[in-house]
């Protein structure tokens, strides 16, 4: 089944001594090639510049095997987000958005792409450059009624505070864009930030009753928590590598969990989804947990083929 992944496609400057290397990313995009890598069929959805740059992520999406039947060509330049490190080689990002490629997605742009293919998943990440109006409300309503009933509908809030100037307003209006969603991945990180002063597990527990069947929280080396709709939990415990950086990690465990879902004939329907047992879904999370602790051993956004994933099984 093919996994339509939407959102914002960039270019990464990632430190590499003094230097700063431009590097393909951008979560839904980063999505959508780690889909491909791990023997998936995916389409990416969004706009990208036929600028150097932007030619340069059409490439290496084809490449890898990606999807771009729904690729919307702009003359903007392409977005950038500089990349910094932090003594933990955990990732932060600084962003170039006014006037680029991805911040202009409009609903006649939507309208003028062929058919969504008959009940593909639909994978939206909500990050920073996603946000702004048009292309946040874009984004919305493409959630909301996934372009025709019966698809599965999965969200990453993938939460940027720098480019976000009211995050309770934020905040809110993602309460909204989760209830219309099946499945979640979000970072505990992600939900502190969208709602401070509250333990992050209480939160993705009360999103799990609001309309989602499954919640999947990530918690960096820590592993992940599944909650499923009546809001029960379970652990999955990470694994210990050494950390390059934390480049596209999230991203990564993204792209395993629909992965491992999608190989299991999981998402084909809403109803589906929320009939699997927990130790499917354990499944599922304990091999994104898998993708994600590869691509985090090297650097930048760099996910394992299914085959490098497979190796690792003991």
């Amino acid at each position: 089944m093919t996994i339509v992944v939407a959102g914002e496609a960039l270019i990464d400057l990632a430190p590499r001594g003094e230097l700063l290397l431009p590097l393909p990313g951008g979560s839904p995009y980063n999505v959508a090639v780690g889909l491909a890598r791990l023997g998936r069929s995916s389409e990416y959805l969004g706009r990208v510049s036929t600028d150097g740059f932007g030619q340069r992520l059409l490439q290496r999406l084809r490449d890898e095997g990606g999807g771009t039947h729904y690729v919307v060509a702009t003359d903007e330049p392409t977005t950038l987000a500089v990349v910094h490190l932090d003594a933990q080689a955990r990732a932060s990002y600084g962003f170039y958005l006014q006037g680029t490629s991805t911040t202009g997605l409009t609903g006649e742009d939507i309208d003028q792409l062929p058919a969504l293919p008959d009940a593909a998943p639909v994978h939206v990440s909500f990050g920073a450059v996603s946000l702004a109006d048009p292309t946040g409300a874009v984004l919305a309503e493409l959630l909301r009624t996934g372009t025709g009933g019966g698809r599965v509908r999965t969200l990453d809030p993938n939460v940027r505070t720098n480019v976000i100037a009211d995050m309770p307003t934020y905040a809110q209006r993602m309460d909204q864009l989760v209830a219309t969603c099946d499945l979640v991945k979000v970072s505990d990180e992600d939900l502190e930030l969208l709602h401070p002063g509250v333990d992050p597990l209480d939160t993705a527990a009360r999103w799990a009753g609001s309309g989602p069947s499954r919640i999947v929280v990530t918690r960096g080396p820590h592993g992940a928590v599944a909650f499923d709709a009546s809001g029960g939990r379970r652990h999955i415990d990470g694994i210990e590598v050494e950390v390059v950086d934390t480049v596209g990690a999230g991203d990564a465990f993204t792209s395993g969990l629909l992965a491992a879902l999608d190989r299991a004939g999981q998402l084909s329907s809403p109803d589906t989804l929320a009939s699997i047992s927990a130790d499917d879904l354990d499944a599922a999370v304990r091999y994104a947990i898998r993708v994600a602790a590869i691509t985090c051993t090297r650097a930048g956004s760099d996910p394992p083929t299914a085959a490098e994933v497979d190796a690792t099984v003991d």
